[in-house]
C-alpha cells in the first residue's frame, strides 16, 4: 500500500512540474511516468540497500535514458522529459534542513545534511550525463549496424 501512494504522488508531482514548465499537453503523462519509474528505482534501492547515492544514480540514469528515447520517438526536446522527471528526485527537504540548521547555529548538523545534499546534486548531475555517454554509444552502435 506503501508503495502505491509512492507511484501516485511521484506521478501527481511530476505531471504537476510539466504544466508548470509548459511542457506540451500530450507529453504530461509521459512526464508522470517518467518520473514514476524513477521514483520507484530510487524508493525500492533505497529500502534494499540504504545508500541514498547509488538510487539516485540508478533513477537518474533510467529517467534521462528514458527521456533520450522518449523524445527521439516523439520528435520533442529532451529536456521536457529529463527536467520533470528527475524532480522526485530532488533532495529540497534535505537542503531545507541543512539550511535550518545553519540558521540555529548546529552548524555541525548542517555541514552534513548540505554534504548529503551535494552528493546528491552531484550524483543526478553524475547520472545525466552518464546517460548521455549511454545514449551516444548506442548510436554509434546503431549507425555501425545500419551502414553494415
Amino acid at each position: 500500500m506503501k508503495l502505491l501512494a509512492q507511484l501516485i504522488t511521484s506521478f501527481i508531482a511530476t505531471g504537476a512540474f510539466g504544466i508548470i514548465f509548459n511542457a506540451p499537453k500530450n507529453t504530461l503523462v509521459k512526464c508522470g511516468l517518467i518520473g514514476m519509474g524513477g521514483w520507484v528505482i530510487y524508493y525500492v534501492l533505497n529500502g534494499y540497500t540504504n545508500n541514498a547515492v547509488l538510487a539516485t544514480v540508478a533513477a537518474t540514469i533510467f529517467i534521462a535514458v528514458i527521456s533520450q528515447r522518449l523524445a527521439k520517438y516523439y520528435k520533442t526536446p529532451v529536456i521536457i522529459f529529463s527536467v520533470a522527471g528527475i524532480i522526485p528526485l530532488v533532495p529540497g527537504g534535505l537542503a531545507y534542513d541543512a539550511m535550518r540548521n545553519f540558521v540555529e547555529n548546529d552548524y555541525n548538523a548542517a555541514l552534513a545534511l548540505a554534504a548529503k545534499v551535494f552528493m546528491l546534486a552531484g550524483t543526478i548531475a553524475f547520472g545525466l550525463v552518464f546517460s548521455e555517454v549511454i545514449n551516444q554509444v548506442i548510436r554509434k552502435v546503431s549507425d555501425r549496424r545500419a551502414k553494415n
